[in-house]
């Protein structure tokens, strides 16, 4: 991604998008009194965080003891009310369907592949459903310390464990088939890439054809196996994306704040919300509507505007796909195929004066 001497100036840049993901699967409703259970107050979570400034929705739905639902009914009808509740945000669907431990002490596993197809049949579909990228470790624990989280669920011997060893499973099979699904539902895809590497894994998908639509992504900077919060993770990150990319900067607990503030003044998005983070300032917990309110503050002190509902589904391009790979390339900002490109094979015959020096 190229950045332009005028680059940083508000009027160049798009209205700030502000993601929120306030329903936490990783953790139990104890562990904070901003963790909604109940339908009725998952919906109002919702709309309590659009009006706060939030225009895009990561949804997980809880069953009524408080436990992650894994009952595709329930997403059905969180939204259906969703969509009637807060008909301008964009809901997104989590791609893990929740990753909360089933029982006390089980293992946090991730589910079957069919059964996370199955969100390509939602109904009301959703705006978009995430992908991971690659299977990977996702140990969070690297990175959450004791004051993080003492005192919840996470910080519990069995359940530290479970989260020390999780990992999500997302090959090469399982990536190819659920883009294509999706894209027949008119889903749009929304990637959750934890490092350089898995963009180039993206792009390889792209110019093969498996994915023809915007390339819609967050920066999963959760260390464990992704980016961690160093700065200059973030800045090789955005070096290596193509110029039409939709990015936001998605952090863990306190990080999120200096990381998002970074991504709002190079024209970035950013995710905040329980799922991520607990806190505000030290030792002070913030709710996911403090934190987009922070959010909101950090970006109007350089005067950049906050998407509305509208602006933000044009930002992501919702409802966008393209015909060929050539289109999917361009749209995209990425240089296009070689001429008698094959995914796999060389494409660049050495001149002779070279061939002629390795005899």
């Amino acid at each position: 991604m190229h950045f332009f001497d005028e680059s940083l100036l508000p009027e160049n840049q798009d209205p700030l998008v502000i993601q929120v993901a306030p329903y936490a699967p990783s953790f139990m409703p104890r562990d904070s009194d901003d963790i909604p259970v109940s339908m009725a107050d998952q919906v109002q979570k919702a709309v309590d965080c659009y009006n706060a400034g939030a225009t895009v929705l990561h949804v997980h739905v809880r069953e009524p003891d408080g436990k992650g639902s894994k009952n595709l009914d329930m997403f059905n009808e969180m939204l259906d009310r969703l969509r009637t509740a807060v008909p301008k945000m964009l809901l997104q669907v989590g791609g893990s369907i929740s990753f909360a431990p089933k029982d006390d002490g089980e293992a946090a596993l991730w589910l079957e592949d069919d059964t996370r197809h199955k969100l390509a049949e939602l109904t009301p579909k959703p705006d978009q459903v995430t992908l991971a990228v690659n299977t990977n470790q996702m140990n969070v624990m690297e990175l959450i310390t004791r004051e993080d989280c003492e005192g919840t669920s996470m910080w519990e011997n069995n359940y530290r464990e479970a989260y020390t060893e999780m990992y999500y499973e997302a090959g090469p099979k399982f990536m190819k088939e659920h883009m294509k699904r999706l894209s027949a539902a008119g889903i749009q895809t929304h990637f959750m890439v934890s490092t350089a590497r898995d963009l180039e894994t993206i792009e390889r998908l792209v110019r093969s054809g498996h994915y023809k639509g915007p390339l819609v992504l967050n920066w999963v900077a959760i260390g464990g196996g992704a980016d961690g919060p160093n700065p200059r993770n973030l800045m090789e990150f955005i070096n290596r994306l193509p110029q039409n990319a939709v990015f936001t900067v998605e952090g863990l607990m306190r990080n999120v704040y200096p990381l998002g503030a970074m991504g709002i003044a190079m024209g970035m998005h950013v995710r905040v919300g329980q799922e991520d983070n607990l806190w505000g300032r030290k030792d002070e917990r913030a709710t996911s509507v403090q934190q987009i309110e922070r959010m909101v503050r950090i970006s109007e002190e350089l005067f950049r505007p906050i998407a509305t509902g509208d602006e933000a589904k044009q930002i992501y391009r919702i409802g966008e796909f393209y015909s060929s790979i050539d289109e999917t390339l361009e749209k995209n900002g990425w240089l296009p195929n070689p001429v008698g490109y094959r995914p796999g094979r060389r494409c660049w015959k050495p001149p002779e004066w070279i061939t002629s020096q390795l005899h």
